[in-house]
Parts: structure tokens; C-alpha cells; sequence
């Protein structure tokens, strides 16, 4: 065996990531989370009465724009270098 090498658990591990990208994924899952309980609902009880309140504008624009966003944040978290 190598005597430059140490064993496995007394070597160093070097994460991909650091602690600012793991804050950033953290922020953007969260962000993907409140887009998608904003779209929930909208739905009536009755099958046969047709309920309006699912196309507001909440759950057509706010709430996709919001996973979207989110989706750029997790990005940006993974291209992000906290060495610089």
C-alpha cells in the first residue's frame, strides 16, 4: 500500500458545494414551494357547478412565474462559485 495515502476517513472531503450554495438552493426550493401552494385550489365541489375562481390571476400568472423564478434561483445556486 501507498504510505502517501491516508485512510478514507482521516482524508479531507471536499464537498462540491459550500454553505452560500446550499442557503441559495435552500431560497429557491422555497420559492418553487410557495409557487405551487399558490396554484393549488381553485376546484368546486359540485362536478356539476363550474367554479371561475381557477383562472385568476394568481394561479395563471403569479404562481408559474413564481416556479420559474424559483427554477433560476436553483441555477444560479449551482453555477454560483463562493470562492470569488
Amino acid at each position: 500500500m501507498n504510505k502517501n495515502k491516508k485512510p478514507l476517513h482521516k482524508q479531507d472531503l471536499n464537498f462540491v458545494f459550500e454553505k452560500k450554495n446550499y442557503i441559495v438552493m435552500g431560497i429557491g426550493l422555497a420559492v418553487i414551494a410557495l409557487g405551487f401552494i399558490l396554484m393549488a385550489g381553485g376546484g368546486s365541489d359540485d362536478p356539476n357547478v363550474f367554479n371561475e375562481e381557477i383562472y385568476n390571476i394568481r394561479r395563471i400568472r403569479v404562481a408559474p412565474a413564481l416556479v420559474l423564478l424559483g427554477f433560476a434561483i436553483e441555477v444560479y445556486a449551482i453555477l454560483l462559485n463562493p470562492r470569488k
